[in-house]
C-alpha cells in the first residue's frame, strides 16, 4: 500500500516538473453533493450486517469514487445546497420547487418500517457521509440561503477562469449545461455522458451559450418553472434561426428577432406576448453571473482557497468498521488507495 502511494506520489512531482497538471487546480471535478446522495439513496438498496440501510453513505461514497478514477482530477470539490435553498429565487417567483416536498417513498418501501423511518434513515445517512469526507483529501462546502447550482457555477466559472484551470461538473441537473465552454465540461452520471461545446450542438442543435435562453422558454418541471406553451426545441430551430447561431444573446434580442421577421408564424407572436415569463425564467435559471452577495462570494473564495484535508485513513477505517460497510466494500485498501491518494498527493501543489 505504501509502495503504491509512493510511487503515485512520484508520478505527481514528477509531472509538475515537467509542467503537467500543475497545480491542484489544473483539472477541478466540481460535483453536486445532494444531486448525487439523492440519486444513490433512492438507487442502492444496500444493508449492513446488522440490516440497517446503508445505500445512500456507500453509494455516495463509491459514486464520487469512480467518478474520481473515471475524470483523473487534481482536486475535487463537493457542493451542498445550503439551510433554506435559494432565498433569492424564491422571491423572485415564490412557486420555486414548490412541487419538491418528499411526498412519496425514496426507495424500496419494503426497506423500512414507515416513510417517517425512511426519512429518519437518509437523515442519518447524510449526516454521516459529511463526517467521512473530513476524512478524504476533497473539499466539501455548503453556504446557507444558496443553492449548490449557484455556488458551483461561481466556483467554476468566475474563481478559477484562467486557461489552464479545466473544470469538469458531475450532475444530472440540466441547468449547468449553460456553462459549457472550451474550459468547461459537465458529466451526467446517469447518461454517462460528457457535454462538451460539440456534444451540445450535436444533442441539442444549438450553441452551448444560447442553452439558456432555450432552457428559459421550455422551463423545467423539476424546479416547477413553466415554459411558454408552443414553444419547443424544433419549433425554435426552424421559425427561431437566430438561436443557432455560434453567439450569445439576449432575452431582448429573441425577442426583437420575433418582432421583425419577415414571415410571422404563431411562434414569434407568443414569443412577443410572453416576455415577461421568459424573462423571469430566464434570471431564476441564469448560473453564467451568479447573483448572490458579496461576502457569499468571498465565503466561497476563502473555503476553496483553504487548505485541502489530509487523506485520514485512520478515521476513515474505524467509521468504516462501525458501520459495517465491508458489505459493499469489500477489499477497502485498494479501494481507498487508487480512488484517493492521487488527490492526496496533488493537495499541496
Amino acid at each position: 500500500m505504501k509502495g503504491r502511494f509512493f510511487d503515485i506520489l512520484q508520478e505527481v512531482e514528477r509531472d509538475h516538473k515537467q509542467g503537467k497538471g500543475s497545480s491542484k487546480d489544473s483539472h477541478l471535478l466540481i460535483i453536486d453533493g445532494l444531486n448525487t446522495f439523492i440519486r444513490v439513496f433512492s438507487a442502492v438498496p444496500a444493508l449492513n450486517d446488522d440490516g440497517m440501510h446503508i445505500g445512500g453513505v456507500t453509494g455516495f461514497l463509491r459514486s464520487i469514487a469512480a467518478a474520481i478514477r473515471q475524470h483523473k482530477p487534481t482536486r475535487c470539490i463537493i457542493v451542498f445546497d445550503g439551510k433554506g435553498g435559494s432565498v433569492r429565487r424564491k422571491q423572485m417567483y415564490p412557486d420555486y420547487k414548490a412541487n419538491r416536498a418528499n411526498k412519496t417513498a425514496f426507495n424500496r418501501y419494503e426497506e423500512f418500517a414507515s416513510l417517517q423511518d425512511e426519512q429518519d434513515s437518509m437523515k442519518r445517512q447524510y449526516g454521516r457521509m459529511i463526517q467521512y469526507l473530513t476524512c478524504l483529501p476533497i473539499t466539501a462546502l455548503a453556504i446557507d440561503n444558496i443553492e449548490a447550482d449557484d455556488a458551483i457555477a461561481y466556483i467554476a466559472n468566475e474563481i478559477f477562469t484562467k486557461p489552464e484551470n479545466r473544470a469538469t461538473i458531475v450532475s444530472t441537473d440540466r441547468d449547468f449545461l449553460q456553462l459549457v465552454n472550451n474550459r468547461i465540461s459537465v458529466w451526467s452520471p446517469t447518461k454517462k455522458k460528457m457535454y462538451t461545446p460539440n456534444t451540445m450542438r450535436e444533442e441539442f442543435g444549438i450553441d452551448a451559450s444560447n442553452y439558456l435562453l432555450y432552457r428559459a422558454l421550455t422551463g423545467d418541471k423539476s424546479d416547477n418553472i413553466p415554459g411558454i406553451n408552443g414553444v419547443g426545441l424544433k419549433t425554435m430551430i426552424r421559425r427561431l434561426p437566430i438561436i443557432t447561431e455560434n453567439k450569445q444573446l439576449s432575452v431582448d434580442d429573441l425577442v426583437e428577432y420575433a418582432s421583425n421577421v419577415e414571415k410571422k408564424y404563431k411562434v414569434h407572436e407568443i414569443i412577443e406576448s410572453s416576455i415577461d415569463t421568459i424573462q423571469l425564467n430566464y434570471r431564476l435559471m441564469q448560473l453564467k453571473n451568479v447573483d448572490i452577495a458579496g461576502n457569499t462570494k468571498l465565503l466561497i473564495l476563502e473555503m476553496v482557497r483553504e487548505d485541502i484535508n489530509k487523506m485520514d485513513v485512520l478515521n476513515f477505517k474505524k467509521m468504516f468498521m462501525l458501520d459495517k460497510m465491508y458489505t459493499v466494500i469489500k477489499d477497502l485498501d485498494t479501494w481507498m488507495s487508487t480512488s484517493f491518494n492521487s488527490l492526496n498527493a496533488y493537495r499541496n501543489l
